[in-house]
């Protein structure tokens, strides 16, 4: 990785021209080295605009995550979280996964602007471009062992809900198992990984993917409908605030998990369920597929089905869900 690029990236991030020369100054490096440093960036899948006499800027201002502004974000809760802040790391997740096992402290908390390997459910890659996501992985460790901990990623799915209501998004609804949708696009996502024993204690790793506000390129190498914040809310989104909050709100959310398990939360989750009471399609991975009724969801987080071949019980390792249109 050129060690040039995200000082400069942080620079650009104004959204005005800065010249290869005034950059050259500033870093104390040749105006060479400016060019390398910017071809690696595009490199990364950065949009550069560059432009005979005038310089080299971003496509437009980007608010960029800082450990200083989370701290504030967090107030009187940053004592519970210990923040690793990346320019860019393969994935979050696998990372903080790798720490877990070293032993690394309940609450700790990786964010990265850029993630090269990102990760969602069912090994699918997840597009992290960068400054238009907020990328970040929750370690939590439970004195629940894993068997336990059935029905954690809907639980997160609320925390984020609840979050995204309080910033005035009140059509943020839920995918089971684990997807936050906006008028049927995606706009974050979920992906957990246990560590420890299935009888306890056990720790997971809670990864989330939100978008910010996502280039038209960005949008171009998802497969499927997305969304991002910036198509719905009047205000730009500063990611350090978000951060903090949905920290905040994770926090309350797992502490009420542990004690009381999904259970306590499943009306409020159905309520906000973009498939309740409709009609599915489900694709189950060896390509066979079914039609059902979406009955609503167990205490554990199952997924309950009514079709021709009776009442059905699902868990997310089995299925992907699809409207029906």
């Amino acid at each position: 990785m050129n060690n040039l690029v995200f000082p400069i990236l942080r620079l650009l991030a104004d959204g005005r021209f800065h010249s290869g020369e005034d950059i050259a100054r500033r870093f104390s490096v040749t105006r060479s080295s400016v060019w390398n440093a910017i071809q690696a960036a595009e490199a990364l899948g950065v949009e550069v605009f560059s432009v005979r006499g005038r310089g080299y800027r971003l496509p437009y201002p980007l608010l960029l995550l800082s450990e200083d502004a989370v701290q504030v974000a967090l107030g009187d809760h940053k004592q519970r979280f210990k923040l690793l802040m990346f320019d860019s790391i393969e994935s979050t997740n696998s990372y903080l996964m790798q720490q877990a096992a070293l032993g690394a402290a309940h609450g700790t908390v990786a964010a990265a602007l850029l993630q090269t390997k990102g990760r969602g459910r069912r090994g699918r890659s997840w597009q992290s471009a960068f400054g238009a996501s907020l990328t970040f992985s929750l370690l939590w460790r439970f004195q629940l062992g894993a068997s336990a901990l059935s029905g954690l990623s809907l639980a997160v799915g609320l925390a984020l809900v609840r979050t995204l209501h309080e910033y005035g998004l009140r059509s943020a609804q839920l995918k089971w198992p684990n997807d936050i949708l906006v008028r049927g696009r995606k706009l974050a996502g979920i992906l957990i990984e246990l560590h420890g024993d299935m009888e306890g204690p056990s720790a997971a790793v809670i990864g989330v993917g939100l978008n910010l506000k996502l280039p038209v390129a960005a949008r171009e190498k998802i497969d499927q409908p997305v969304t991002d914040l910036a198509s719905h809310l009047p205000l730009e989104i500063n990611p350090n605030d978000m951060l903090g909050q949905l920290l905040k709100q994770l926090a309350q959310v797992l502490e009420e998990f542990e004690r009381a398990g999904f259970a306590g939360m499943r009306e409020e989750w159905m309520s906000h369920h973009i498939f309740q009471g409709e009609t599915v399609k489900l694709l189950f991975p060896d390509g066979r597929e079914q039609y059902g009724r979406v009955e609503g969801i167990a205490d554990d987080g199952v997924l309950l089905i009514k079709n021709e071949h009776g009442n059905q019980r699902f868990s997310s390792g089995e299925i992907s869900v699809r409207g029906v249109s």
